[in-house]
């Protein structure tokens, strides 16, 4: 099962279009719950299109909640986020780190789900759906129930739903951590490849430095709470990423400056 995707030039290799030319702007960013609880302060962040940007730091450091305050599920307490593109309607898709598809409803109902909401109904829908399950390898999977699905599956199902209102942005929170080993490394490549294929841009909050190295164009640490920019590291690396990648010394290179930062990060 594998994904569909588009060729690709050199001039369309990822990484060109950078923070120059910004997406979204997290300026000042600061959170306090009511609990008061500081998540993050005076963040601030540029995210260029067409960027693959991790999110890398300790649990409770704020980068789930940096996250949703991108989606719009929150309001920073103090600063402002800009775009993405005015936050037009459907800019944003959203992946969990649990699928949260609804049990009763098939594959293409769960995917529909969004579109729904937008109220457009089940035929006019039909070809996007098709066409995001497609890209995700689930083509022959639309009538399937979850329950019939495996763990990598119902990921790609939360992935298609994500992707069916065609969002300029795909913000992923910590999407693979619940998989095995062997999953987890083909939903990387498979979502490294997809990427690399259409215009979108991704921020992935994990806590892997492996696979942030392995993702990213680049990776923003951040402090524990209040989380805030500690380092923020280009991974110029060249395309396409693959296992010779995963077992070069470049990789194991990259991998000891970005753990060495973490490190710093945790211990200040």
């Amino acid at each position: 099962m594998s994904l569909a995707l588009a060729p690709q030039t050199e001039a369309d290799e990822p990484g060109r279009e950078t923070a120059a030319t910004p997406l979204v702007r997290l300026e000042g960013v600061s959170k306090v719950f009511a609990n008061g609880t500081v998540a993050l302060a005076g963040l601030d962040l540029v995210i260029g299109r067409h960027e693959f940007v991790s999110l890398l730091g300790p649990s409770g450091c704020g980068k789930s909640t940096a996250l949703r305050l991108i989606a719009g599920l929150g309001r920073p307490t103090r600063g402002r986020i800009v775009g993405p593109e005015g936050a037009a309607r459907g800019a944003v898709g959203f992946v969990f780190q649990e699928p949260t598809l609804m049990p009763w409803a098939t594959v293409f109902d769960n995917v529909w789900l969004p579109l729904r909401l937008q109220g457009i109904g089940r035929r006019e829908a039909e070809p996007r759906v098709g066409e995001v399950l497609a890209m995700v390898g689930l083509a022959d999977f639309a009538h399937a129930y979850p329950r019939e699905l495996s763990g990598g599956m119902k990921m790609r199902v939360s992935i298609a739903r994500a992707l069916v209102t065609r969002p300029s942005l795909l913000l992923m929170d910590e999407p693979f951590a619940a998989l095995d080993e062997i999953t987890r490394l083909k939903l990387n490549d498979e979502l490294l490849a997809l990427w690399r294929a259409q215009s979108w841009t991704v921020v992935f909050v994990t806590h892997s430095v492996y696979e942030s190295v392995y993702l990213s164009t680049r990776i923003v640490v951040m402090a524990p709470r209040p989380g805030r920019v500690v380092a923020d590291l280009p991974i110029d690396a060249p395309w396409p990423r693959d296992e010779a990648f995963r077992t070069s010394t470049a990789y194991n290179a990259l991998c000891r400056r970005v753990s060495a930062e973490l490190h710093r990060a945790m211990e200040g």
